[in-house]
């Protein structure tokens, strides 16, 4: 019997690697789409004739109810939510909302719709916050240092009461960093990447960034999405955390994007202060033993290779974008 799934969040880096998958997979593909999101499908535009789109806001109740009930989904995604940090410091309430509340607001509709369907929640590393351990596991204490992530936390606890309680099928998984060429230049890496690239081709002078010390398990989305997708698959629900278990700093990320387009980053690259953040956190890295030993999770794209995809995709794009 064919698979159906309903994802939330599907234009954004993760929710289109996810359809992908899915749509590779035979599922039958549902998304929820918000009214600002409907200009900007260019993740998804080579497969949205394939998906079966409604529309709806993780903020409003019967857009939600409505969607989960017209696509019947056996499994469901949640890969939206306000996922910047930088911006949860201005956006303190809806942060709250959307990506603490709203997966209480998914969970209750399965309670109460069809309590047999599967929901899968995304959490991030920055729950972990300022910590003392050298590795983060599923039970390493948290402290979150920004909005976005005490939302996280909220949404965590929120999934386990749901699972406990009332006995959904409702799983975590606490991502670490993950890039992708569809990140956008919001976040430092597509930021880096895109100014390696666009400088290369004569584009742009200079790029300004802020902390270049912290270090950060940098891993690839489209591998945590497989990594969801089998935690989905598992007899029970559980938690796990998934990233590549190694940190490199800012500074090295763009050292070697700089690298790749045969340029000395030190030329071109200048600090500037409004980039810091005022909650700083400590160096994240991901222990994901458990995902390994449960379901065989083992991050194949590592560092340099997924700078040089970055890179390699930034550089067609400019190119093409500066002939038209």
């Amino acid at each position: 019997m064919k698979k159906t799934a309903l994802i939330l969040g599907i234009t954004g880096q993760d929710g289109s690697y996810l359809a992908e998958l899915l749509l590779s997979k035979g599922y039958e593909v549902h998304a929820l789409i918000r009214r600002s999101a409907t200009g900007n499908t260019r993740n998804i535009d080579h497969i949205i004739d394939k998906i079966t789109l409604h529309r709806g806001d993780l903020a409003d109740v019967p857009s939600l109810y409505r969607a989960i009930e017209k696509s019947k989904p056996q499994e469901i995604y949640n890969e939206a939510d306000q996922d910047h940090a930088g911006w949860s410091y201005d956006l303190v309430d809806y942060a709250s909302d959307i990506t603490g509340g709203a997966p209480g607001r998914i969970l209750e509709i399965i309670r109460q719709l069809d309590p047999t369907i599967k929901y899968f929640q995304p959490l991030t590393s920055n729950m972990y916050g300022q910590t003392d351990t050298v590795t983060q596991n599923e039970t390493t204490p948290m402290r979150p240092q920004s909005p976005y992530a005490c939302a996280k936390v909220y949404a965590l606890m929120l999934t386990r009461y749901y699972r406990d309680v009332h006995k959904i099928f409702a799983s975590t998984a606490t991502f670490f960093n993950h890039e992708s060429p569809r990140r956008t230049d919001s976040y430092v890496t597509r930021k880096i990447t895109k100014a390696a690239a666009r400088i290369s081709l004569g584009l742009q002078k200079k790029l300004y960034l802020g902390d270049l010390t912290a270090k950060i398990d940098f891993g690839f989305a489209g591998e945590f999405m497989e990594a969801a997708w089998n935690i989905m698959q598992l007899e029970k629900p559980d938690d796990f955390i998934i990233g590549t278990g190694e940190a490199h700093s800012v500074q090295e990320f763009v050292d070697e994007a700089f690298r790749t387009v045969g340029l000395d980053a030190k030329d071109y690259v200048e600090v500037d202060p409004k980039f810091l953040r005022p909650g700083k956190t400590s160096t994240l890295i991901a222990d994901y033993s458990k995902a390994k030993k449960t379901f065989g999770y083992e991050p194949k794209v590592k560092f340099k290779e997924l700078i040089k995809i970055m890179i390699d995709h930034d550089l067609e794009t400019e190119r093409i974008a500066s002939h038209t």
